[in-house]
């Protein structure tokens, strides 16, 4: 039985990603603050994230230097314990959507059936419909549990993950590697584990930035409407929609979630073309 993968490359490797591409190091610079901000932040709070301190859309102080927001409380503390829910639920929501859209993306490409058909066109189906409406759908029908939040999230990422998948898996199932273990009796799961998962990697590690991105963007903006997260909760998607009336007075109780929001989605993006670029580069050489 021929157990080998692909030819051997130069796969793209973290220290030399950072070490040799600017956008890299910048992204994986701003990734590590912002994680460490959403995980560790609310222990360096000067007050508690849900403790009123002072008149509502106060602007910045020696006390509160963000402000206040529209209830009284310290913006710089709810920013500070508000990336936690949006870092937690944006891992989870992703994590469910590649371990949908990986299993059904690899049963789709390697079968000879019409499994392939059948499942890739329920895929289609799911994708026909707009994002922001199934997740409000979802919400509505079933609460605004963060289990629902993560649901939701997952159901309408993972039709792009599968299709990515798929059509890697289709490509690599044609393999001289692959014909040869399917000659030898070897079991569909086996197959599938030892010879063609290692070969569809490449792409699914650069495609998680986009949906870690976009699964932060649908919580975040359900959470603006006003539909996920509810109050006293921190978090930044939620803090945004909570303060547009204060705006004109406190404009930091906005512009500092909102900017929190920016610097992950550009952190996680940054880092993902870096390890494409090192992946093409990686390709190129002997």
């Amino acid at each position: 039985m021929n157990t080998a993968v692909l030819p051997r490359r130069r796969r793209a490797r973290w220290p030399e990603l950072l070490a040799h591409d600017w956008g890299g190091r910048i992204g994986a610079i701003l990734l590590f603050i912002v994680v460490g901000v959403a995980l560790f932040g609310s222990s360096f709070a000067p007050h508690g994230s849900t403790v009123t301190i002072g008149i509502p859309g106060l602007g910045p102080s020696p006390g509160a230097p963000l402000g206040l927001d529209f209830v009284g409380r310290d913006v710089l503390s709810r920013t500070l314990d508000g990336g936690r829910s949006t870092l937690l639920l944006g891992g989870a929501a992703t994590a469910l959507t590649y371990l949908v859209g990986v299993t059904i993306g690899l049963a789709a490409g390697n079968a000879r059936s019409l499994v392939d058909p059948v499942l890739m066109r329920s895929v289609d189906v799911v994708l026909s419909f707009p994002a922001l409406l199934v997740m409000l759908l979802a919400v509505t029908a079933f609460g605004s549990s963060r289990t629902v939040l993560v649901g939701a999230a997952a159901l309408v990422l993972f039709p792009g993950v599968a299709r990515i998948v798929r059509t890697a898996t289709a490509e690599v199932a044609t393999k001289a590697y692959v014909e040869a273990a399917v000659a030898s009796g070897e079991r569909a799961i086996a197959i599938i584990r030892r010879e063609i998962l290692p070969n569809v990697m490449p792409p699914i590690v650069a495609d998680l930035g986009i949906r870690f991105s976009w699964s932060i963007i649908l919580i975040a903006s359900v959470n603006y409407l006003g539909l996920g997260l509810q109050p006293p909760t921190a978090d930044w998607g939620l803090m945004v929609s909570e303060n547009r009336g204060i705006i004109s007075t406190n404009a930091l109780a906005v512009i500092a979630p909102a900017l929190m929001l920016a610097l992950l989605i550009v952190a996680v993006n940054l880092v993902g073309d870096a390890y494409v670029r090192q992946l093409g580069r990686s390709k190129s050489e002997p």
